[in-house]
């Protein structure tokens, strides 16, 4: 599995959300699950993941799936399309 696959499947696990809902384009509080809550259930997966601990500021930046792959790339996770 690939890293564009693995963080869909974290998308999709942590907001319990179909693989096919997660893209690109996927925003905060842009659907019923993905709140307050599962964006911390989120951010454990990525951070468990991908061996990473995530600092404050990207947490709250942490606005979509395009920019959680933006953010991730900061900690040298690379994501092929």
């Amino acid at each position: 599995m690939n890293n564009q696959e693995r963080i869909k499947q974290a998308f999709s696990d942590s907001l319990a959300i179909p693989l096919e809902k997660v893209s690109d384009d996927l925003a905060y509080n842009s659907i019923p699950e993905w709140d307050s809550t599962a964006h911390m259930i989120l951010i454990a997966e990525l951070e468990n993941l991908f061996n990473v601990m995530l600092d404050t500021d990207d947490i709250i930046d942490m606005s979509s799936v395009a920019k959680a792959k933006e953010i991730l790339a900061k900690y040298e996770i690379e994501f092929d399309a």
